[in-house]
């Protein structure tokens, strides 16, 4: 279970594509308090989205900000398990124009 209070700082990084925030997008894998500091894994949509390093390095500067007494923040992205709309949180499908009981590759 990732903690709140760091997925709640992670909703100011948004999808440049897309404008919803990488956690709505269920892009965090992990994002925990370790005795190093903050440790976040994320990945992308696909493998080959060109603002992966962006978002990350984004994801870890508001960490830096939010938390400025932990020691280290690392971010890194991963690409197993493969993301799928399933990870997207309620607030996600919706902006994406998800209705309920409409299967995901309805979406447009």
């Amino acid at each position: 279970m990732s903690d709140p209070d760091i997925l709640r700082a992670l909703e100011e990084v948004m999808d440049p594509e897309l404008g919803i925030s990488i956690v709505d997008l269920g892009l965090i894998y992990r994002a925990d308090w370790t005795k190093e500091g903050i440790v976040v894994d994320m990945t992308t949509t696909a493998p080959t989205c060109p603002f992966g390093e962006t978002m990350a390095s984004e994801a870890k500067d508001v960490l830096r900000r939010r938390f400025r007494e932990t020691p280290s923040v690392r971010v890194r992205l991963m690409w197993d398990p493969p993301w799928s709309p399933e990870l997207m949180t309620e607030e996600g499908r919706s902006a994406l124009g998800w209705v309920p009981g409409t299967p995901f590759t309805d979406l447009h």
